[in-house]
């Protein structure tokens, strides 16, 4: 079913369009390579020297972290599950999670304290560790509430979140999009991270919207969307993401690409997005006289393979658990 409003004017493609479909297929066929323990991943010089998002966002390392080892275990209640979720994403990092765990012990909401969290993190600044994962970029927050440091104000902002009841909010909204308004209504918090909080939460029981409800394109994205189209006629960003996940069987048809979807869930509105965001980063080598709005040139992050082991999982409610051919991603 198109849910977006017909419009009289169609976007116009540029020649990265069609790149965009096979960087998607071609990125989801590393994925499965390296799922099957294959030596030889891709023919791709440009994928196999820089380093790129998986096609499905739930499959990347941090993703998948979250989904298995902070969402669903532990405590399951409410409360707890939305605390565990804004203190994980809030620095994004695996190690972070990790040294709090270490120091801490089990993470909850009920025995949380301020003293203790900050005591650990500004121990791990002082002996020169990055705590916040480079992907996102938060706001300092300290014209809300008065720290110096980030983390701590990051810390008063969780507090502020679970405290003026933000879990009942997010567990009676009646849509994707109105989780998104509640999380921009809090300090630090942009658009962008509104919305990769609200699929956060997503993942989790407190809620079970499709990702196919609501999207918000982020930077990255508007500059795939700008390098992918001439013009995007009547269409607004919004909508142009959406016309492009609703064609993709068409379009992978199109260019007679045999798409390998995650076990039968096509890509969602997020992963759309998200590959306007990769392919945009894909060009600069690919199609470097085509510009986007920020009109980078170069892939900063170089392709290090990472050996640590992932036993894929994903949101049972999903229904993909079942289906996963084998477990284990070198």
């Amino acid at each position: 079913m198109v849910h977006y409003t017909t419009r009289r004017i169609q976007p116009k493609p540029s020649k990265v369009f069609d790149t965009y479909w096979r960087f998607a297929a071609e990125r989801q066929e590393v994925f499965f390579n390296r799922l099957a323990k294959l030596p030889f991943l891709t023919a791709d010089p440009i994928l196999l020297r820089h380093k790129f998002t998986n096609a499905y966002r739930a499959s990347d390392r941090v993703s998948q972290y979250l989904i298995k080892k902070v969402i669903y275990k532990g405590d399951q209640e409410a409360n707890e599950l939305l605390f565990r979720i804004l203190l994980f994403k809030i620095f994004n990092k695996i190690e972070t999670w990790d040294l709090l765990q270490h120091e801490i012990g089990e993470l909850t909401w009920r025995n949380y304290s301020f003293d203790s969290y900050n005591q650990v993190l500004h121990g791990a600044l002082k002996a020169g560790e990055s705590i916040y994962s480079g992907a996102y970029i938060m706001a300092s927050g300290k014209s809300s509430y008065g720290f110096d440091r980030k983390h701590e104000n990051h810390l008063k902002l969780i507090e502020q979140m679970l405290t003026s009841k933000l879990t009942e909010k997010v567990t009676a909204a009646s849509s994707m999009e109105n989780i998104y308004q509640l999380l921009l209504s809090y300090p630090s918090i942009g658009s962008f991270l509104a919305y990769q909080y609200t699929i956060d939460i997503n993942y989790s029981t407190l809620t079970n919207f499709s990702e196919m409800d609501f999207v918000v394109p982020g930077p990255g994205a508007k500059d795939g969307i700008k390098k992918c189209f001439l013009n995007l006629g009547d269409y607004s960003e919004v909508d142009l993401i959406r016309w492009v996940t609703e064609k993709q069987d068409q379009e992978f048809e199109r260019l007679g690409i045999k798409f390998k979807n995650l076990w039968g869930r096509p890509l969602q509105l997020i992963d759309c997005q998200n590959l306007f965001c990769e392919t945009d980063k894909y060009a600069r080598v690919a199609h470097p006289d085509v510009s986007g709005i920020s009109d980078r040139k170069r892939i900063k992050q170089i392709y290090r393979p990472n050996k640590s082991l992932i036993d894929f999982w994903y949101p049972p409610k999903w229904a993909l658990n079942d289906r996963i051919e084998t477990s284990h991603f070198y």
